[in-house]
C-alpha cells in the first residue's frame, strides 16, 4: 500500500510538472485560434522562450526575469507569424511552419556563439523556478511524502492554474474577449460594428507568442535545467492537440493539457519497471496525441473564420 501511495504521489508530481509548459502554450494557442488565425508556430515560439529563458537566468542568476523573458521571446516571434499572416495575408499553416523552422535555428546559432555548443550551461538550483511549499510537510510519513510530492512543486505550476481563470475571465467575462470571439466567427460583421479586427487578431497572435514563450521557458527552468536542441521536440504539437481536445476553450485546454501530463506522469512511474521497454513507453504521449486528433478533431466546433485570412473592406 505505501508503495502504491508513493507512486501515486510521484505520476501526479510528475503528471502537474508535465502539463505546466503544455498548458501555458495551450492557452496562447486558444488566444490565436478563437481570434481566427492558424498557430502551428507554437513549437518554434516554445523554442525560443525555452533557451531565451534559460540564457537569461544563467546570466543574471535571477528565474524570473529568465521566465518573463522566455514570454518576451515567444512574442517577438508572435510578432513575425502576426505580421505575415495577418498583415500580409500570407497563409497561416505555411507561415506557422516557417516559425518552426526559423526558432529552432536561430537560438542553436546563438548558443554555438555563445557557449561554443548547441547546449547552454545547466542551471545551477537559484536559477531555476523556485518551488513553493518545499519542506511544510513531514516527509517522514507516508501521507506527508505524497502530500509533498504533489504540492511542494514549482511556483510555475501555480501561476499556470492562475492564468486558466484569467484567460477565461478574459474570453467570456471581458469586452476583449468578447470582440476576440467574434473576429474568429464572423470577422466583417465585427468591421460593421466598428472593431477593428485586424488589430484585435495581432494582439491575440502576439498573446499566443507570449504564452507559448512561457512554456518553453518552464521546460528548460524546471524539468530539464538545461536548453537542448531537442528539448521543446513534439510539445507544441501536443499543447495544439490540447487544444482541439478541449474545443478551443481554456477551461477544455486545462483538461486536454492534464491529460497529455498524465501520459507523460505515467511514463515515469512506468519508466522503472525493467520488464517494458523504454522506447515503448517514450511513444505514450504522441500516441494519445494521435488518438486524440482522430476521435476528436471532427468533434470539436473550429471558429468559422479560422485560418481564413481577413482583408478589410475599403
Amino acid at each position: 500500500m505505501t508503495d502504491f501511495i508513493n507512486s501515486l504521489g510521484i505520476m501526479l508530481y510528475a503528471t502537474l510538472i508535465y502539463s505546466t509548459p503544455l498548458l501555458f502554450a495551450g492557452l496562447g494557442s486558444c488566444f490565436s485560434e478563437v481570434s481566427g488565425v492558424v498557430n502551428i508556430g507554437i513549437e518554434g515560439m516554445m523554442t525560443a522562450g525555452a533557451f531565451t529563458g534559460t540564457v537569461v537566468a544563467y546570466f543574471t542568476g535571477m528565474p524570473w526575469l529568465g521566465f518573463l523573458c522566455g514570454g518576451l521571446a515567444g512574442m517577438l516571434f508572435g510578432m513575425l507569424h502576426a505580421f505575415a499572416t495577418v498583415r500580409l495575408g500570407a497563409d497561416q499553416t505555411i507561415a506557422g511552419t516557417a516559425i518552426n523552422m526559423l526558432g529552432p535555428g536561430i537560438v542553436i546559432m546563438i548558443a554555438k556563439v555563445l557557449f561554443n555548443s548547441t547546449d547552454t550551461v545547466p542551471l545551477s538550483p537559484t536559477q531555476k523556478i523556485p518551488k513553493l511549499f518545499s519542506g511544510v510537510f513531514d516527509t517522514s510519513t507516508v501521507f506527508g511524502r505524497f502530500m509533498d510530492n504533489v504540492f511542494a512543486n514549482y511556483a510555475s505550476t501555480y501561476l499556470v492554474f492562475i492564468a486558466v481563470i484569467i484567460v477565461w475571465f478574459v474570453f467570456y467575462k471581458s469586452r476583449f474577449g468578447l470582440r476576440l470571439r467574434a473576429c474568429g466567427e464572423h470577422p466583417q460583421a465585427c468591421e460593421t460594428l466598428g472593431i477593428n479586427v485586424l488589430r484585435t487578431r495581432f494582439i491575440c497572435v502576439c498573446l499566443s507568442g507570449f504564452l507559448a514563450g512561457l512554456g518553453g521557458a518552464c521546460v528548460t527552468m524546471t524539468i530539464s535545467t538545461q536548453f537542448r536542441p531537442i528539448s521543446i521536440v513534439g510539445q507544441g504539437f501536443i499543447a495544439i492537440a490540447a487544444v482541439i481536445f478541449g474545443k478551443f476553450r481554456p477551461h477544455g485546454a486545462l483538461l486536454g493539457c492534464l491529460l497529455f501530463g498524465f501520459c507523460s506522469g505515467l511514463k515515469v512511474v512506468l519508466g522503472g519497471s525493467s520488464g517494458v521497454s523504454m522506447h515503448l513507453i517514450s511513444m505514450i504521449p504522441y500516441v494519445i496525441t494521435v488518438l486524440v486528433l482522430v476521435l476528436f478533431v471532427g468533434k470539436s466546433r473550429v471558429p468559422a473564420a479560422n485560418g481564413k485570412p481577413y482583408i478589410k473592406s475599403k
